[in-house]
């Protein structure tokens, strides 16, 4: 199997419009009768969910620093049923970490070039004229061979500015694929990890039918589906290959899931899935219990600090999860992992009693920025874990511990190699960690 034709929608910098440029893209694509394969540069757990939304098939990370070659090229070629690609970059094209050891550096720019996808790069016109020439000429002759299809230009003020950003581009023969009028009411909602999930979107349909009219006209669709190509072929993984994928942790798991524990990375539940694991999700919010004859429960990461009071409340639910700590494995990520401890403290320095599973306490009204690659070695055993050496995953969030009695999990470094405090924790069955599990190292 072979990977397809694609775009990669990338821009200079985060905030540039890029995320609703690519669901009105994946929308207008879906009219046309294509099937396209959205993907999602980097370690961002939330834009996937939108993807599908826009265009009726899962989306899945591709992460050159978190996963290896063989790996990558695995989920790359989900797309082998798809007539296109589409994948979304993080940050700017060129932001990641400093390369070590054998796998990348997380930039978009790696995925482009790995599959032969041309870059799409968005620009925020706004401020600048002619200028914003200089900005794609430097990002399309930045590295040699990286392949580049054109521009849109966003927020664009006037005809006349976008007449003047035309003839910059025409000087330098950078394609203008699109123009796009600065329009207010085209940003999706967010906080404090960037966009809201998908799942709470008021009226998401809406809003990205809204997208796709608002884009139709100001983009050269043609010419867009005409820039993909095809410039590598990638070998499907088989037998001794599949280097990087993670086994399932058990093979009956009850995942929590609902809009309080929502943040798992989409190819490790498909991967468990193949390999036999089998998942069923339960949602503390709404007091449902786990499956009684689960191997492990899995508290997924996402945003339990905006629900503590409700989980508080959540007594059938918590009092089964103790239950099966008795004897069988726990495990939470970030905001799972918070549940686990014996309380959260909420912006509003409101604490909500939690699982006690654990001693850890944390606290969202002494915020504390975490954001970063994971490289993650156990130093102590846990049921969840046992399969696992080390492991690659991701941080963020903005909490603070006040306190974490327990033995550490995992000695844990960033991308740099430098040591991370936040180690996880593990007592008896149950154990958590900060991070989000992408990959085996």
């Amino acid at each position: 199997m072979g990977v397809k034709a694609g775009l990669v929608i990338s821009a200079p910098s985060s905030g540039t419009g890029k995320t609703t440029v690519m669901l009105g893209l994946l929308r207008l694509l879906r009219r046309r009768g294509l099937a396209i394969q959205p993907f999602k540069s980097g370690p961002d757990y939330i834009d996937p969910a939108f993807h599908q939304a826009a265009s009726g098939k899962a989306s899945f990370n591709l992460d050159s620093w978190a996963m290896r070659p063989q790996l990558l090229n695995s989920i790359a070629n989900k797309a082998s049923t798809a007539d296109m690609v589409l994948a979304e970059g993080s940050m700017g094209l060129f932001d990641g970490v400093a390369k070590t050891g054998a796998t990348g550096t997380g930039a978009t720019a790696e995925i482009a070039m790995r599959y032969g996808w041309p870059v799409v790069l968005v620009i925020d016109v706004s401020g600048q004229a002619q200028s914003a020439a200089a900005v794609a000429l430097g990002f399309r002759d930045y590295l040699g061979d990286l392949p580049f299809a054109g521009v849109i230009l966003n927020r664009v003020a006037s005809p006349r500015h976008e007449h003047l950003a035309r003839l910059g581009m025409e000087h330098h023969q950078i394609p203008v694929l699109g123009c796009l009028p600065k329009r207010g009411d085209m940003l999706l909602p967010e906080r404090h990890l960037g966009l809201i999930q998908a799942v709470e979107h008021p009226d998401l349909e809406t809003a990205i039918e809204g997208y796709a009219d608002f884009v139709e006209p100001h983009i050269d669709l043609d010419a867009l589906i005409k820039a993909a190509s095809i410039t590598s072929q990638p070998t499907a993984l088989s037998g001794d290959d599949e280097i990087g994928q993670i086994v399932p942790p058990a093979q009956i798991i009850a995942l929590a899931q609902d809009e309080a524990f929502s943040f798992t990375y989409p190819h490790l539940l498909e991967s468990w899935r193949q390999q036999g694991a089998e998942i069923t999700p339960f949602s503390p919010l709404k007091d449902e219990c786990p499956r009684k004859d689960a191997e492990l429960i899995w508290l997924a990461g996402g945003y339990p600090e905006l629900h503590g009071g409700k989980l508080a409340q959540s007594q059938s639910c918590f009092r089964a999860i103790r239950t099966h700590a008795e004897t069988k494995a726990v495990h939470g990520e970030c905001g799972g992992y918070m549940v686990l401890g014996e309380g959260l403290i909420d912006k509003d320095g409101n604490r909500h009693k939690m699982l006690g599973l654990l001693g850890l306490v944390t606290s969202f009204e002494k915020r504390k920025f975490h954001l970063g690659y994971r490289l993650a070695s156990p130093v102590s055993s846990a049921p969840a874990m046992q399969r696992y050496h080390a492991l690659r995953g991701h941080e963020f969030h903005y909490s603070s511990i006040l306190e974490q009695p327990d033995v550490p999990l995992f000695s844990v470094t960033d991308a740099n190699g430098q040591i991370v405090a936040e180690t996880g924790s593990v007592r008896a069955n149950v154990s958590g960690t900060f991070f989000h599990l992408i990959a085996e190292a």
